[in-house]
């Protein structure tokens, strides 16, 4: 070992005439290990946001969207959207229908983005689709199975009029008539908060309210459809659950009377950081009066806001640090006090001044490290234990989802690390330079 680091952690064990210079001590390693775990836990948690956002966005999304300039609609979008498949970096494509409608069961109402899929496209862009819990996505495929079915319980139920009890068959074939008309109905699935809030269940009955109208003899008036709920998602994500609804591609032109056009082309690409790039490949190949946006660009806002609250997270916790570093200097300043005549006898017997200011250094140093030290390992244990665990429970109406998640990485503590021994580092300057200008006589003089 080193002289200088000896006499510095020497003096550190050391017993005090002075406990009040222990205790300082001890409140400076304890602030460094508040500062340092403060730190590392309010990193994890925006990472953690940013992290969990970005997930549920890019897992609920498309990567990339491509929409007519003019907003009136994409015709002629099956060879244009195969075509644009092929594209560098584009692993599929799918096309939508995104409108706003109003969806009423009964008494209650609640306005939603009505989004027209093919499901097997749609998978292939987005995972949403896989968050359904009840009922089946399966409904939205475009089959003729239910309406056979109905005829088939039709004609059973007339056939029934000569049984025994045939007294009964006006009420069945009233329910019979009834279940065919529902079966009939078009699927849609909703979210699942927008299910709660409406009451709905599947099997239930909702009626899709387009604003666009229709023109009647007495003026434009609102077009409205009774949709059968065939399923019901859960996202965890807020915004989705709450006001989004799917359903089949061809009922949703059929609703809004587009005909054969789509508003949007979905594209999922290899790499999502290169995202803007690819839009504008994309548009240029989609040809004039076409436009791509990226998930980057619609979600700009969010991502910068989770930006700024790192830096000033960061900045309002080091101050913690910087009131440990505050006890540092304290400390060592005390102790040069205390260890004069030490210093002065080391001086003597030929110690030079470049060692005296690295003992003091050293002993920050140690204290920054101790400190630090300690907090990486709380910081990280309580982070790792809020991941696994997600004790930690959120209103989802306000932060879209139900916990705060916690995300540590190894690269912020690594520099939150550099950041405390160095703000340690600076503490000792002072000191270290105070304790190198004892002159040993005068020091020594009245001993």
């Amino acid at each position: 070992m080193r002289f200088e680091l000896f006499i510095a952690t020497r003096y550190l064990r050391a017993k005090r005439r002075q406990a009040f210079i222990g205790v300082i001590t001890g409140i400076s390693i304890a602030g460094i290990v508040a500062g340092v775990a403060s730190l590392v836990i309010a990193i994890a948690i925006n990472n953690g946001f940013r992290q969990d956002l970005q997930n549920r966005l890019l897992g609920s999304s498309s990567h990339v969207n491509l929409l007519r300039i003019a907003d009136d609609g994409i015709k002629n979008w099956r060879p244009l959207m195969d075509r644009l498949a092929k594209e560098p970096h584009v692993l599929a494509a799918a096309p939508a229908i995104y409108e706003q409608v109003l969806i009423s069961r009964g008494p209650r109402a609640s306005g939603a983005v009505i989004k027209g899929i093919l499901p097997a496209d749609e998978r292939r862009v987005s995972d949403l689709l896989d968050t359904v819990k009840t009922g089946s996505v399966d409904a939205l495929n475009p089959q003729s199975e239910g309406h056979n079915k109905s005829l088939d319980n039709k004609d059973q139920n007339s056939a029934g009029t000569n049984s025994p009890a045939s007294q009964q068959a006006p009420i069945a074939d009233a329910l019979g008539d009834i279940e065919n008309r529902v079966a009939q109905m078009p699927p849609i699935i909703l979210g699942k908060d927008m299910a709660d809030q409406l009451g709905a269940t599947v099997g239930s009955v909702v009626m899709v309210v387009s604003p666009q109208g229709e023109l009647t003899p007495f003026g434009m008036a609102p077009k409205y459809v009774r949709f059968r709920v065939a399923g019901i998602f859960d996202s965890g994500f807020y915004d989705y659950d709450t006001s989004w609804a799917f359903v089949n591609l061809s009922d949703a032109q059929r609703l809004f009377e587009l005909g054969d056009q789509i508003s949007v082309i979905e594209f999922k690409i290899d790499d999502i950081y290169k995202a803007p790039q690819v839009a504008d490949e994309i548009a240029k190949a989609a040809g004039g009066g076409f436009m791509a946006s990226n998930w980057m660009e619609q979600n700009k806002a969010l991502f910068h806001a989770l930006s700024l609250e790192r830096l000033v997270t960061f900045i309002t916790i080091s101050l913690i640090v910087f009131v440990a570093a505050l006890n540092i200097l304290i400390s060592l300043i005390m102790m040069v006090m205390e260890k004069t005549r030490d210093i002065a006898v080391l001086m003597s017997m030929g110690a030079r001044r470049s060692q005296v200011r690295r003992i003091f250094i050293g002993q920050g140093l140690l204290i920054g490290i101790v400190g630090t030290a300690l907090g990486l390992i709380v910081g990280y244990a309580l982070s790792w234990v809020g991941a696994q665990y997600h004790f930690l429970a959120l209103s989802p109406e306000v932060y879209s989802i139900s916990y705060v998640p916690f995300a540590p990485r190894l690269v912020d503590g690594l520099w939150i690390a550099g950041v405390a021994i160095a703000v340690s580092l600076v503490a000792t300057i002072y000191p270290s330079w105070s304790a190198a200008r004892i002159l040993p006589a005068e020091a020594l003089r009245y001993e």
